[in-house]
């Protein structure tokens, strides 16, 4: 890994192992890494006041039965900010950027169900005056993203021992697979406020989400563990990228040959610049989140490293001139903000 920007290296580390691990103790922490107990919740702290990171559970409307979305806006000129911050206020969308010049917004769309997907996409959106178009793509295939610590920025961060002495409590390793699960699972009452509080903090004690659910800290801890095997649910490190030296993000659009889709997706799964990378419908049928350090290293990349790849047509890079919301969080400036 490239040096982390303004960070101390313990920061980087402690927000390593909460990206292999991110509900163990400051204490397991510690002992990974090499801090003291204090030291590691003190920096914890720190970051999380910050705006550096934050750790939520996010649930996935895949497990539930229900498509995501990847849906570009083209707006009159003015309105893109109210409608951004607008759309950002809604659970149902998990990612929200202004790119082309402050004349368009790219959004994710992850409803939970086909009523309030139905009801953003087919009627709200369409009679907004300020909207110019609308391309809505549907996720086919999610090839990085969702496990944070899946973005590759930070591996080599921690020694291999140092990785396994901290387990994996987030849910087991990201598996490429089906967007829509062909077995929905349905969630009880319980299971809604239990993941009512992952998502204010992933990093909420049993007894707290015992108590959400009604349910014994025993039972509440079998219930989340279920919860994270079916991947109704992850436990997410969310990183204020700029914190780490990256300050050059845009969206990729790709065209790829068809028989090439899945190496290319795996290709940029594995680069550290990318942060998310998807299959979608739609004339570009590849969409990647890049960071870079800067907007030469933007060019390099995506010319040298990405364009040169086999199977690949053609290649839009729409840089980011804001981010609004980032997997549920929102953001002030370039900083996380506390849900």
């Amino acid at each position: 890994m490239a040096e982390s920007g303004t960070l101390p290296i313990e920061d980087v580390r402690i927000i390593r192992a909460l990206q292999i691990a991110p509900r163990a103790s400051f204490a397991a922490i510690a002992d990974a890494i090499g801090l003291t107990e204090s030291a590691v919740g003190r920096r914890y702290r720190r970051l999380r006041a910050d705006g550096v990171i934050r750790v939520a559970g996010v649930v996935d409307p895949g497990a539930l039965g229900q498509s995501k979305w990847l849906v570009r806006l083209r707006c009159r000129p003015g309105s893109v900010v109210p409608i951004a911050e607008a759309l950002a206020k809604r659970d149902d969308v998990s990612w929200v950027g202004l790119c082309a010049a402050g004349s368009e917004i790219t959004c994710a769309v992850r409803s939970r169900t086909s009523e309030q997907r139905d009801d953003l996409l087919g009627r709200r959106l369409p009679r907004t005056a300020a909207v110019l178009d609308i391309n809505a793509a549907a996720m086919l295939r999610q090839f990085v993203g969702g496990r944070g610590h899946y973005w590759a920025a930070l591996s080599g961060t921690l020694t291999p021992e140092q990785e396994a002495r901290l387990g994996d409590e987030g849910g087991g390793p990201f598996t490429e697979s089906p967007v829509v699960a062909s077995d929905p699972v349905r969630l009880t009452a319980g299971d809604e406020r239990l993941l009512d509080v992952l998502a204010s903090d992933g990093r909420a004690g049993l007894v707290d989400l015992a108590a959400a659910a009604d349910l014994t800290p025993g039972r509440a801890s079998r219930r989340l563990q279920a919860l994270l095997a079916r991947r109704v649910v992850h436990i997410d490190v969310e990183i204020a990228a700029t914190a780490l030296g990256y300050h050059a993000r845009a969206n990729l659009w790709l065209r790829v040959h068809p028989s090439a889709v899945k190496s290319v997706g795996r290709t940029l799964a594995r680069e550290p610049e990318i942060a998310f990378a998807a299959a979608v419908s739609g004339p570009h049928n590849l969409h990647a989140v890049a960071h870079c350090r800067d907007l030469d290293a933007l060019f390099e990349f995506t010319s040298d490293r990405i364009g040169s790849l086999p199977g690949v047509e053609s290649l839009e890079v729409s840089p980011l001139l804001r981010h609004v919301k980032q997997a549920g969080t929102l953001l002030s400036g370039d900083r996380l903000v506390a849900g």
